[in-house]
């Protein structure tokens, strides 16, 4: 059954009103029609089957049918991303979200591409925020990953106060595996560089914040693939990844 977000106000209401993009979506695209069931979701968790009442090009409605709350069983982990250059934070915004991120945090760090003004800028956001939105309902995921403002590094981490915080480094050492603890933490922070990486005295100002400095190995990996990586490696080890509940693809 197809799945859409829509604000947590909108599935009080019975019919739901459907946005212009999900009607548009439903007819044009899959060619739903009245009489058919999509699945709704709030992105907190709650998820309400609905048959379609009306669609037309541009809205539609919906009536509920059944609702039921969900919760996640990912571990909880916020990135914390330097801001690469291009469109590299789509890509780690959609695998990140599939990963199980539950909150991605834009860092301008001394080597970040510089700031767009304030309308390209709000642009930039919503198209990130659609990232988002669709790759969580590709995955079927009943939470939608929150997407905070773009911050300086220094105010990014004022914000963390997680279990365990991870900053991956090049020139560090330590592997992962002597820093990460045997039980599952309650959340975790992972900070990553942009291109070029944290200089040494943003990688100071990390560890004055409680962020330990981690190596994942021999190989440099590129800014967008780093945190990615750490998804993978903390779901596996603490959340659901290989855990047999899921892990259908497509």
């Amino acid at each position: 059954m197809r799945r859409f977000f829509l604000p947590p106000e909108s599935l009080q209401l019975d019919p739901v009103p459907l946005t212009e993009e999900i009607a548009h979506h439903l007819g044009a695209v899959l060619r739903l029609q009245t009489g058919d069931e999509i699945m709704l979701l709030d992105g907190q968790g709650r998820l309400c089957r609905c048959r379609l009442e009306s669609l037309g090009r541009r809205a539609g409605t919906a009536r509920v049918l059944e609702c039921r709350q969900e919760t996640e069983s990912a571990l909880p982990v916020r990135l914390l991303q330097g801001l690469p250059k291009g469109d590299k934070m789509d890509l780690v915004l959609q695998k990140g979200t599939e990963l199980g991120f539950a909150a991605f945090t834009p860092v301008l760090a001394e080597r970040s591409v510089p700031a767009l003004s304030a309308d390209r800028g709000e642009k930039r956001r919503q198209r990130w925020e659609r990232i988002i939105r669709e790759a969580a309902q590709q995955s079927r995921r009943t939470h939608l990953p929150r997407l905070g403002a773009m911050l300086p590094l220094a105010a990014a981490l004022q914000e963390c106060d997680e279990d365990l915080r991870l900053l991956l480094w090049e020139e560090e050492s330590c592997p992962l595996a002597e820093v990460l603890p045997a039980a599952a933490p309650r959340d975790v922070a992972v900070l990553v560089g942009p291109e070029g990486g944290f200089s040494a005295e943003e990688v100071a100002v990390a560890r004055r914040a409680g962020f330990v400095s981690v190596s994942l190995g021999p190989r440099i990996l590129r800014s967008e693939t780093a945190g990615l990586a750490m998804a993978a490696v903390l779901q596996y080890l603490y959340g659901d990844l290989g855990s047999g509940r899921t892990g259908a693809t497509g």
